[in-house]
């Protein structure tokens, strides 16, 4: 078996099914239910595309949001991560500072994507699915928290095919 630091991203991963988004997602939206700051409502949710994209939808049909939109934001270049910048943004009227919009996403892993975000809408509540302690900081409200080196594989990434055991080949 290869020592942890020869081992490749997919190596040590955790693998999503759209079953498992799907419970997290609606996870997170029981644990924004009320937090809104008009009497526990919020006003509209913000997908960061693309990954926020299934979550934010989840969370909108279990709390009732009605208003849904996207920015989005570039912040990997084929794995590789680069400066993060916005490519589109949400409707500016309605994002203000970000008062009572719930901004969401799949994963925080460095944080950079939010910290820019965060820096447009420093009034907005940030939630992901999934956690990593670099960017845990830059989120308000998450579900699961994944170590630094865990690659997370979600299921619009994904198509069906063998995989080797952790420890290889016997």
């Amino acid at each position: 078996m290869p020592p942890a630091a020869d081992r490749l991203p997919h190596e040590k991963g955790f693998h999503v099914s759209w079953d498992q988004i799907h419970r997290d997602s609606r996870a997170l939206a029981w644990r924004l239910d009320g937090d809104g700051p008009d009497d526990g409502a919020w006003r509209a949710v913000v997908a960061i595309t693309r990954g926020g994209m299934a979550p934010a939808m989840i969370v909108a049909r279990e709390l009732g949001i009605r208003t849904v939109d996207t920015i989005s934001v570039k912040s990997y270049d084929h794995q590789a991560q680069t400066e993060a910048s916005v490519l589109k943004s949400p409707d500016a009227q309605m994002m203000g500072d970000g008062t009572g919009i719930l901004v969401v996403d799949d994963l925080v892993d460095s944080g950079k994507t939010l910290e820019l975000v965060r820096r447009l809408y420093p009034k907005a509540h940030f939630a992901t699915v999934y956690a990593k302690p670099k960017g845990r900081p830059q989120v308000d409200t998450f579900i699961t928290e994944v170590s630094q080196d865990t690659w997370i594989f979600f299921p619009w990434d994904m198509a069906l095919q063998y995989v080797e055991p952790y420890r290889g080949r016997d």
